[in-house]
């Protein structure tokens, strides 16, 4: 039985500064913003700047990437300038970023745009993350990354929302505006409310501090190692952005919203993550991640199969479309993955940081997205110009014949019949990335019992 000490110790760890609140609201505006621009980010490209699949997928990916990467840097620049000075330039890039992304429609000042918005975004992470680490100890700090994670997906959730009936009504072109929005916001939060706590240990003053203390994350062979295995997770995930949404349109029609079912994965996760992180508390960090990457092939798979299950499905009165509701179950089975994944992956990346160092690490943790975005975008390019083309790429007959396709009026076109072989493909990246944490677990607790 637990003593009277102990519950209010218990009940205390869920406690915390308001900063860390402060931090997670700004946190919900940034998502937002980003999500809400980045899901239509690829469709922005192909129809106002008039990419091609493949050269907007290698945008959108090294976008989506280079925030990730530029994170292990910005994070040690964080450590020496304090979290609300950091927090502070970001949203102001970020601001500036969306609003110059919504009035321009050229290739070279797009790009000008997306750098800001990267250079803002790579600020976030670290410090953001870092508060979270500040702001909790041992007994809490998964709880606290559990708050912060189901923030991130409120915002995410929130963004996607809004954007879609934005995007069907006034144009893809004007999505940005509602991010520049949602940046500005979250300036004025960090403007007025934000005021961490000083870190005790000292922050790095010399670029040869900031550069042996990258030196000593990139030696840890373990961490490292698990930043590229985890990447074939995101990859897999990170198709609601790369790959989904032009697929939805060009299978479904236009008059669909796959911002709505990516909206799915944040529910899931709002939903799960709590209970789950609680199911696994004394779970190896690993092993909650090795349930993450069994799942995650058989969401590409489920989505697959909405090209063999008919025109439509009668589910409680209503006739579905199957695009609409294979993408719904695998996009739920996604998010469900995450809750595994996430928490216990932030949790780990913390307890290999040193005290001070904490926005450092955190920063370097995030490029198993770098790796999963570049990669997963670009593949995704390839793949739907292959399998699932632009269809103003096609002849004047295919376009015809796919508009009155979309209207039930006409047969499918050759072009679009191996359309899911996009989720085949992406079912083998996941099932190659749980072969990976496997051998992992199985080296990683040699080489513990080795030690004991």
């Amino acid at each position: 039985m637990l003593d009277s000490r102990t519950m209010v110790e218990t009940k205390s760890s869920w406690k915390f500064p308001a900063a860390f609140w402060v931090a997670n609201g700004s946190e919900l505006c940034e998502r937002a913003a980003y999500y809400g621009t980045f899901i239509a980010l690829r469709t922005y490209l192909i129809r106002v700047v008039k990419l091609d699949d493949v050269d907007a997928g290698i945008v959108a990916g090294s976008f989506g990437g280079l925030v990730y990467l530029f994170s292990f840097f910005t994070g040690a620049i964080t450590d020496r300038i304090g979290f609300r000075n950091a927090l502070l330039v970001a949203f102001g890039l970020l601001a500036a970023g969306y609003g110059m992304l919504g009035v321009v429609d050229t290739l070279a000042p797009v790009l000008g745009a997306l750098f800001l918005v990267v250079v803002g975004g790579a600020f976030i992470k670290p410090a953001i993350t870092g508060t979270a680490t500040q702001c909790s100890d041992d007994t809490n700090r998964a709880r606290a990354f559990s708050i912060f994670y189901m923030v991130v997906n409120i915002g995410s959730f929130t963004g996607k929302t809004i954007v879609a009936p934005i995007r069907i009504e006034l144009g893809v072109d004007k999505v940005p505006f509602f991010s520049a929005g949602a940046a500005l916001v979250a300036f004025v939060l960090i403007a007025l409310f934000f005021r961490p706590k000083e870190s005790a240990v000292a922050r790095p003053r010399s670029v040869g501090e900031i550069l042996a203390g990258m030196g000593t994350v990139m030696k840890n062979v373990r961490f490292t190692a698990l930043i590229l295995i985890t990447a074939g997770f995101w990859a897999v995930q990170g198709q609601l952005y790369a790959s989904m949404p032009d697929y939805v349109i060009r299978m479904a029609g236009e008059r669909y919203k796959p911002e709505w079912y990516a909206n799915v994965n944040p529910l899931v996760v709002v939903l799960c993550v709590v209970w789950v992180t609680q199911l696994v508390a004394k779970w190896k960090p690993e092993h909650s991640m090795l349930v993450a990457m069994a799942l995650i092939p058989f969401s590409a798979l489920t989505m697959a199969l909405s090209s063999s299950i008919g025109d439509g499905v009668p589910l409680f009165g209503v006739v579905m479309h199957p695009i609409t509701l294979m993408m719904v179950i695998g996009i739920a089975l996604q998010g469900f993955a995450e809750c595994f994944l996430s928490p216990k992956y932030l949790e780990y990346a913390s307890k290999q940081a040193p005290p001070g160092r904490e926005a450092l690490y955190l920063g370097y943790a995030h490029l198993n997205t770098f790796f999963a975005w570049l990669f997963g975008f670009v593949f995704a390019g390839f793949l739907l110009k292959a399998f699932c083309p632009d269809p103003s790429t096609l002849a004047e007959a295919e376009r015809v014949q796919h508009a009155a396709w979309l209207e039930g009026q006409a047969a499918m076109p050759v072009a679009y019949e191996r359309a899911h072989y996009l989720w085949y493909a992406f079912a083998g990246v996941g099932a190659l990335s749980f072969v990976a944490m496997a051998t992992f677990v199985i080296v990683t607790r040699r080489a513990e019992a080795r030690r004991a």
